[in-house]
Parts: structure tokens; C-alpha cells; sequence
């Protein structure tokens, strides 16, 4: 038998010409963020507290999906199947930062989320130590030449060396000049000079001690004012010295007695406030007191 080449049908030529998809070359599969046209996970905007926009149909990224898997625009289940997987995707990456973002970076989405202004954060500044310089060396001169004064004159009150009076002598100045109690006073002011004066040279509760020797010399000063009619300045029959040594401990009160001193390391040694200033109102309110109500005479008549 012979073979003979089989002609070819018009069925054959039409099952021929029909063109199935699958002879086309299949385009690559989108497997990559890149591929679907997804943003990186750190570039979605992320807002603590505030839910993800729901995917459309109209969403590009679905839009992107349709094109990448050539799904036909009409076939409705594969394109709510492609924007539900591209949805899970996303919102699994999205999760998956929040959970690994620390504090700050929530208290910053959230501020977005508010509308609220993104707080600033500034780095607190260096303290630095502000250098003194000499301050404290001047504060232990002035603290010394003020108490030395106060324990000379003091002890020439009490045990009238150094020419001094002595407590008898200085009980009849003060019954002179017109003092009641002047045998307390006499003893008080003594000893209260002497005291005082060692405080201020070893920077022992200055303050204090300074308010009572300024206590001190306004009645000092008060004394020598009403000794001579009308007003008296000049040494020796005039208060001069006086009241230089009265605006020095007043100086000193205010200033505090420098690092150099047994309460250097409080701080209204180097830094006196509210404490120095009731100190010095203290010393001049007994001072005044004490002259009004012991004595009670007009030192400028």
C-alpha cells in the first residue's frame, strides 16, 4: 500500500488558525514589590493610630496588578482576588514596622495622625561651670579685715586690754549716751562683737553673723550722730568709720562668704538669695529697734 500524503481538511485549516493563549510567550510573573509597583515598606506613610485607606478598584496599585497579570479588566473575581492579596500584603508589612518601631517614632505618628505639630526636639545644653576668678580670695579679705575689727573691739570691752574700757567702762559710755539695761547691753554687745567677729573670719554662718554686727553698728552710729547736734560725718567726732564698716558687713551679706570659708560648699555661699536678703533685713530691723525702744532718742536732732 502506498503512502500518500493526507490532505489537508478545511477542518484542519481552521483548528490551525485558531490561536490559543497559551501559544503566546508568557509574560514574567510579578514577584517583587518593584513588579506590582508597590512602594518599599519604609516609604508607605505610616500614621500611628490612624487606619489604612481601603484599596479601590480605582487604586493604582490595583490598576498596577491588572496589568502585571494580564487579568481581563471584565473578569471581576480575579480582580477583587488581586486587590484583596495586594490589601493582606501591604497591611502585613505595615504591621510588621509598627511593631518594630520604638517609642519616639509612636509619639511621632501619632502627633500626624492628631494634625498636631511635630515636636521639636532639642538637645539640652552643656552646663558650664562659670570660673570665679578672684571673687572668693576678695570675699575672704573683706570677711577677715570686718571680723578682726569686730574681736579687737570686743575684747577691749571685755577685758579692756589694748586700751580698751573694759565691761565697766563700756557699761557707763552706754548709760551715758542714754541706753536702758546697760549692764545687758554692755555684756551682750561684748560678747556678741567677739563672736560675730571669729564667724566672719572663718566663713561660719555669715550672714547671720554679719546681720548682728550691722545691728551693732547702727547703734554705734546712732551714738556718735546724737553726741553733737546736727549732722556729723567726719572722724573722729563724726561716725565715718562707722559707717563704712556698716556698708561693708551690708556688702558682705548680699555677696556671701566665697568658696574660702567653712560654708563654701552651701549655696547661698556663692549664690545668696532670698536667705541673705531676710538677713539683712533682720540686722537692720533689730539695729532700728533696738536704738527705739532702749534708747528712743532723735540721733539728728
Amino acid at each position: 500500500m502506498t503512502d500518500k500524503p493526507r490532505q489537508t481538511s478545511d477542518r484542519d485549516a481552521a483548528e490551525r488558525s485558531v490561536s490559543s493563549p497559551f501559544d503566546q510567550a508568557t509574560e514574567r510573573i510579578p514577584t517583587t514589590d518593584e513588579d506590582l509597583g508597590l512602594l518599599p515598606t519604609e516609604q508607605i506613610p505610616m500614621y500611628r493610630g490612624a487606619p489604612l485607606p481601603p484599596l479601590t478598584a480605582d487604586d493604582p496599585v490595583v490598576e498596577q496588578v491588572r496589568a502585571d497579570t494580564d487579568v481581563p479588566s471584565h473578569d471581576f473575581a480575579a480582580n477583587d482576588f488581586a486587590a484583596n492579596d495586594t490589601e493582606v500584603m501591604r497591611r502585613d508589612n505595615v504591621t510588621e514596622e509598627l511593631r518594630t518601631a520604638d517609642s519616639f517614632d509612636r509619639e511621632l505618628a501619632a502627633s500626624f495622625a492628631a494634625g498636631q505639630a511635630v515636636p521639636e526636639v532639642v538637645a539640652p545644653a552643656p552646663v558650664v561651670a562659670t570660673p570665679r576668678g578672684t571673687l572668693d580670695l576678695g570675699l575672704l579679705v573683706l570677711r577677715v579685715a570686718l571680723g578682726a575689727v569686730a574681736v579687737v573691739h570686743g575684747l577691749q570691752k571685755l577685758f579692756g586690754i589694748w586700751g580698751g574700757p573694759g565691761l565697766d567702762g563700756f557699761q557707763t559710755y552706754l548709760l551715758d549716751a542714754g541706753f536702758q539695761q546697760a549692764r545687758l547691753l554692755a555684756v551682750v554687745g561684748a560678747v556678741g562683737e567677739v563672736a560675730g567677729g571669729l564667724c566672719l573670719i572663718v566663713g561660719l554662718l555669715t550672714p547671720l553673723a554679719a546681720a548682728g554686727l550691722l545691728a551693732v553698728m547702727i547703734n554705734a552710729w546712732c551714738v556718735r550722730q546724737a553726741a553733737e547736734p546736727g549732722f556729723q560725718f567726719f572722724a573722729p567726732a563724726g561716725p565715718e568709720l562707722e559707717a563704712v564698716l556698716g556698708a561693708a558687713l551690708v556688702a558682705l551679706i548680699l555677696t556671701g562668704p566665697g568658696r574660702i570659708s567653712v560654708d563654701g560648699r552651701r549655696k547661698w555661699a556663692t549664690r545668696p538669695h532670698v536667705g541673705s536678703a531676710l538677713a539683712l533685713v533682720i540686722g537692720v530691723a533689730g539695729g532700728v529697734c533696738l536704738w527705739i525702744f532702749l534708747n528712743g532718742t532723735n540721733p539728728l536732732r
